[in-house]
């Protein structure tokens, strides 16, 4: 493994020691952690009791390196609302978030990378308008209204598509559909401008005046070099599908991670949160770091840094 590979696993350690001390802090900067997990009708002594049971005197440092000893094993305690280990609860729902995530990520590829291309191969014809206005729109229209809008159109009006619920392919579609569309044009985008950069460099006027036909010319030579900030925001939004779900697990009830965390967060259930808040978090750095290891293919001048 080279410096460049080695650096980034370092920081990725220092990410996940930083987000760790985060989570440590949701439930100690909120008030009296003893307080905060009783119920609400727990008298003073109770309170005083737990405090004690749980080592919540001790001084913060030592309650924190507790912490991350139990965090390293996956160990968050018990759900205050179900009774079951924490963690194992997050587990039971990540497949569904996975799920969402790789269908949203699927669908915005699919879409996305061909419409960069064909945009910056046809600029300024009625394709690349179409799909700049489309890339625009996409970003610009809110998450929540996108859903809303989808399930009164398919759900409620037409009756081709259930609202909620997980179950065969077509409970995934109108959820995938509002989780991709703003990815869709943030690649688009994306794509159509790393190609443009491309497309414009001398080697590529030079295979052109050699006589190498457009297409492999495109697909083989110009978007390889241009993968570099595709690879970098498809990375990103993996991550950010992964924990920005929450909206739209909420509206289409969607049993995810994301739900989950609402749910434990309106029933103060802090253990969930945190075991939800450092396992999404997790994902996201793990993700990066394998994007790193892609760039290491896609360029190799970035094992000499």
């Amino acid at each position: 493994m080279n410096s460049y590979l080695l650096r980034r696993l370092w920081q990725s350690v220092l990410v996940l020691l930083g987000v760790s001390v985060v989570v440590f802090l949701i439930l100690h900067l909120t008030g009296d952690p003893a307080a905060l997990l009783l119920p609400p009708d727990a008298t003073a002594e109770d309170i005083a009791r737990f405090r004690t049971a749980m080592g919540f005197d001790d001084p913060v440092a030592i309650q924190y390196f507790r912490f991350l000893k139990g965090a390293l094993r996956g160990d968050f305690g018990e759900s205050l609302r179900h009774g079951e280990p924490a963690m194992a609860l997050v587990l039971e729902r990540l497949p569904a978030t996975f799920q969402l995530a790789g269908a949203a990520l699927l669908l915005a590829l699919c879409l996305a990378i061909p419409a960069g291309i064909i945009s910056a191969v046809r600029r300024n014809t009625s394709l690349d308008y179409v799909s700049t206005v489309g890339a625009l729109l996409g970003q610009a229209m809110p998450t929540f209204w996108l859903g809303i809008m989808l399930i009164l159109v398919f759900s409620v009006r037409l009756n081709w598509l259930p609202s909620s619920g997980r179950g065969g392919l077509e409970h995934l579609i109108l959820p995938a559909i509002t989780l991709g569309l703003f990815t869709t044009a943030r690649i688009t985008r994306l794509t159509r401008s790393g190609m443009l950069e491309v497309l414009g460099q001398d080697y590529i006027r030079t295979a052109r005046a050699k006589g190498v036909s457009e297409q492999p010319l495109v697909w083989k030579h110009a978007l390889k070099n241009a993968s570099i900030p595709i690879v970098t925001i498809v990375g990103i939004e993996l991550g950010t599908l992964l924990g920005g779900s929450v909206i739209t697990e909420t509206i289409f009830a969607w049993p995810g991670v994301g739900r989950l965390s609402v749910q434990a967060i309106f029933n103060r259930d802090y253990p969930v949160v945190q075991a939800a808040v450092f396992l999404l978090a997790s994902t996201f750095v793990i993700v990066n770091f394998l994007v790193d290891l892609v760039y290491t293919y896609l360029d190799p001048r970035i094992r000499l840094r």
